[in-house]
């Protein structure tokens, strides 16, 4: 260490550390990196969710398997995390960061280099398309078998590119998880070993907005780039024949992992410049050679690696044993995964139950929803502390909230649209003789509406063999549609919606005030745990919390929030004879089935606080069980190994959108 010679007013010569200087010896400059790092690696999860189904159309994937993509996300998270309140200090953090975010860097541009492989993008009913032979998307009498999609366009869906679209996605979303593991546990716990116990909550409380802030803006960004036409950068601006209004519109999904992984190299670059400890922010905050010396050799008395996975077990279920904790967990894995299926398919919930684009639906989502649930949060923690709840208030404040939230979901069940009329779609029918003689290609989909209300599947379909056209030479109204009033109508290129767009203003003011309520929820909760395990256990039963979070919630969710919604499909599409994402929802099923799964975990939610309340007042009423419950923490306290390496970390990592 560098020492100066400072003279004393008696004359005396002393020696004091010399505080290095510059940005990277400074805290503060490192709580602003990491502000910045946070907010870049949540904006690649932000993109993601809000970009799900565009992905689906783009990529001919089902709800099922997009929900599996957005998954994989937790995989290398949920497989790395326990290892990282193992090794704690014993690694240079700052670079640790640096690289795990360069990590990062690298998988979303993964996720984004199926659009730089691929060809571009062939929808039926585009001018010049090679899908099919009906090239014209009219009724042409006198064709002989319905033709289906062109050799041509089957080789290139058969392409090695092409092929390798889902694998991709599926690597670039475990690579983000495994990459993301180091960032927030390792940067909260530099910065408690560092800043001044005055400045350290201040700069937490930083960390934290931005961790609840950034998917909303990955949300808004998402957005704001699906408003652009997927390949804008490979045709021409005159050769966009489709508007964000179309079914077949696929915005620039692929832009938002390019700017994420952009800002995520440019913050992790700085994080290979800071040392592995610097001094305390304050001179007053300064470590004696002592504090110095136990810094040094406490690494030294930790738990090996085989020592720290054989003793996990033991910890984890002495920490399960506690009821209150227990319950107060489950019922955040309930709230957890209801957490995943909003933020998974809302925006497309959105999207097609009341006719709005992509773009807008995930500006819903990220403008509105999660700023309005951040907000309940802070409240929630604010109202707690206001009232100096104990852990049975905390267990009442808790179940009043989620059951207000009963009363805020069940309305929502019953706000929505019916399904459109659809020519042999919906209701179930065969389709009109009108068409059966047009030759229309069994994959074709290029919705039109009718004049008199129906949608088609196309303009074959609709019996049109005529088309009026702009100077653009773009469609504006099909004729001649034998299939529309009896012969004598006309069809508009387009969806004719769901007609009920004007419900969409109270549905989502009840889903915000839903999910505000709800919020009001996890302060007292986390307040709730960190009160009823042994001091020595708090960080692990955090940590363990966590992992159950992924598990039980973040892992399953979306996959089961991705069957449900693919069980409501009424007209699967097809290319090249396999099935690919869906054209059409009974939009009543859909509704009734993903916000009944929504309510069916709040209810679960529901039912664990009230069990926290009844334990609580059951304990408060007994003294003798009282005495025991005291006499086990402290038998437990005992029993605990003297060198739990689980209880270094003393901020394990935060939920992640």
């Amino acid at each position: 260490m560098m020492v100066t010679n400072n003279v004393s007013p008696e004359g005396t010569r002393s020696l004091a550390p010399a505080r290095p200087r510059g940005l990277f010896n400074s805290i503060k400059f490192f709580v602003f990196c990491q502000s910045l790092l946070q907010l870049a690696q949540l904006l690649v999860s932000g993109c993601m969710k809000s970009s799900i189904s565009t992905i689906e159309r783009r990529y001919g994937l089902s709800s099922q398997k997009s929900g599996m993509l957005a998954s994989f996300n937790e995989v290398g998270n949920t497989i790395l995390i326990i290892f990282v309140s193992f090794f704690g200090s014993r690694v240079h953090r700052p670079r640790c960061i640096g690289g795990g975010a360069l990590l990062a860097c690298l998988a979303s541009l993964l996720m984004a280099m199926p659009h730089l492989l691929s060809e571009t993008y062939d929808y039926t009913g585009r001018i010049g398309s090679s899908s099919s032979s009906n090239s014209s998307g009219l009724c042409l009498p006198g064709s002989a078998h319905p033709p289906s999609s062109s050799n041509e366009t089957c080789r290139a869906q058969q392409s090695p590119a092409q092929q390798m679209v889902y694998p991709l996605l599926v690597l670039g979303q475990l690579l983000l998880g495994i990459g993301t593991v180091p960032i927030q546990p390792f940067g909260i716990s530099y910065i408690d070993d560092h800043a001044s116990k005055k400045n350290s909550p201040l700069y937490l409380g930083i960390l934290l907005a931005m961790t609840s802030i950034g998917p909303a803006f990955g949300f808004v960004m998402g957005s704001f780039m699906l408003r652009y036409y997927v390949d804008f950068d490979k045709v021409s601006p005159d050769q966009i024949e489709l508007d964000s209004k179309d079914l077949r519109w696929v915005g620039a999904w692929w832009l938002g992992f390019l700017v994420a992984s952009c800002l995520l190299f440019l913050t992790a670059v700085p994080f290979l410049f800071f040392p592995r400890n610097m001094l305390k922010e304050d001179h007053d905050d300064a470590e004696s050679p002592a504090d110095s010396k136990q810094q040094q050799t406490d690494p030294l008395q930790e738990l090996s690696i085989p020592q720290f996975l054989k003793s996990f077990p033991s910890i984890a279920l002495r920490t399960l044993r506690s009821p209150i904790y227990l319950l107060v967990v489950l019922a955040q894995v309930n709230l957890a995964a209801l957490l995943s299926g909003l933020a998974t398919f809302m925006a497309k919930f959105i999207e097609r139950q009341f006719n709005q684009t992509v773009a807008y639906s995930g500006m819903m989502i990220g403008g509105v929803l999660i700023p309005l649930v951040v907000l309940g949060t802070i409240l929630g923690g604010a109202l707690m502390r206001r009232l100096s709840l104990s852990v049975s208030g905390a267990s009442k404040l808790c179940s009043v909230a989620i059951l207000l939230c009963v009363f805020t979901a069940l309305p929502l069940l019953m706000i929505g649209c019916p399904t459109q009329k659809v020519d042999g779609v919906f209701p179930q029918s065969k389709e009109l003789p009108c068409s059966t003689s047009c030759g229309c290609p069994l994959e074709d989909f290029n919705p039109v509406c009718g004049s008199d209300g129906v949608e088609f599947r196309s303009p074959c379909h609709a019996g049109c063999s005529a088309v009026e056209s702009d100077a653009s030479n773009k469609p504006t109204n099909y004729t001649s549609c034998a299939c529309v009033s009896g012969g004598l109508g006309s069809a508009r290129p387009g969806t004719c919606g769901s007609g009920c767009s004007h419900l969409l203003r109270p549905f989502v003011a009840l889903l915000a005030l839903t999910g505000f309520i709800a919020s009001f929820s996890q302060a007292p909760s986390y307040m709730m745990i960190l009160r009823t395990v042994p001091a020595e256990d708090k960080s692990f039963a955090v940590g363990v919390q966590y992992m159950l979070f992924r598990v039980l919630a973040f892992l399953p969710g979306p996959v089961l929030y991705g069957s449900v919604i693919d069980t409501t499909c009424i007209l699967w599409g097809r290319k090249c004879g396999k099935q690919t994402s869906c054209h059409y929802y009974n939009l009543d099923a859909f509704r009734q089935r993903f916000l009944g799964l929504q309510t069916f975990f709040v209810f679960g939610g529901l039912l664990c606080f009230l069990l926290t309340v009844f334990i609580l007042r059951r304990r408060a009423g007994c003294p003798d069980a009282a005495a025991s419950q005291k006499a086990d923490y402290e038998l437990v306290s005992e029993q605990k190994p003297p060198a739990d390496a689980s209880s270094r970390e003393k901020h394990p990592q935060g939920v992640q959108t």
